[in-house]
């Protein structure tokens, strides 16, 4: 998925069942990978978006997320668009929804205090090793050594969305042009494949992202990090100071 992807495993299990758990989990995000990249010529998503297979006859994974990518059009007003850059890319909701799965897996299988990190979108559930909530650190977006919040949880999906690392990648996809306005947008809440692509509708809304967010319903907590430097958090985040 072109980006790094690591496991915390926390339950106290036989090392041959850990190493298990993990190539299962691994395999599961090359899977993912394989099917769903859009740099891959023959991958699911690629043949779909070139007319080569019709989405009704692609796998129940791509008929799934192309379903929840078209809700999730309707739920931030058209601003996540899995056709934003004029071709088929579900980027945006893959990458958080395929490490939601992953720890879904890992919960059923009888490990269930984990995280799951993929490139910064985070699930965290049950306890860390030492027995305390998982804490998450969310990346200053001027500083890449420093941390503007960290975030505490014991049950946790928590997505950003920035400009720091890929520039103003995110596109309006109601002008045709890159997003402005916020530097970074992370979500908070129970689902991470939702998490990450409503950090990505609230980034391509430019600043009225601010409003939009503050409207979702609980669960959904946000911090905003605008491109003047303002931070603005949901009352209820669960945040500790930084360390």
């Amino acid at each position: 998925m072109g980006t790094a992807i690591s496991l915390d495993l926390a339950d106290d299990l036989p090392a041959s069942t850990l190493d298990e758990l993990a190539e299962e989990t691994f395999g599961w995000l090359r899977e993912v990978d394989a099917r769903f990249s859009t740099y891959r010529d023959h991958s699911e998503v690629c043949r779909v978006d070139r007319g080569e297979l019709r989405a009704a006859d692609a796998s129940a994974d791509l008929r799934a997320v192309l379903a929840a990518c078209a809700d999730l059009w309707t739920a931030t007003d058209g601003f996540f668009d899995a056709y934003a850059t004029g071709r088929l890319d579900p980027s945006g909701y893959v990458k958080g929804w395929a490490a939601q799965v992953a720890s879904d897996r890992l919960v059923a299988t009888g490990a269930p205090n984990h995280c799951v990190n993929a490139g910064g979108d985070v699930r965290v559930r049950g306890h860390d090793a030492t027995g305390q909530p998982w804490r998450i650190g969310v990346r200053h977006p001027w500083d890449a050594t420093a941390t503007c919040l960290v975030l505490t949880g014991t049950d946790l999906a928590v997505a950003t969305s920035g400009v720091y690392e890929r520039g103003h990648h995110v596109l309006d996809p109601r002008r045709g042009v890159p997003a402005t306005g916020l530097r970074s947008v992370t979500l908070a809440g129970p689902d991470l494949g939702t998490a990450d692509a409503y950090a990505t509708a609230a980034v391509a809304m430019g600043e009225s992202g601010l409003t939009w967010l503050d409207h979702l319903p609980s669960p959904w907590q946000h911090a905003v990090v605008t491109e003047d430097g303002h931070l603005h958090h949901s009352r209820a985040l669960p945040t500790l100071p930084p360390s």
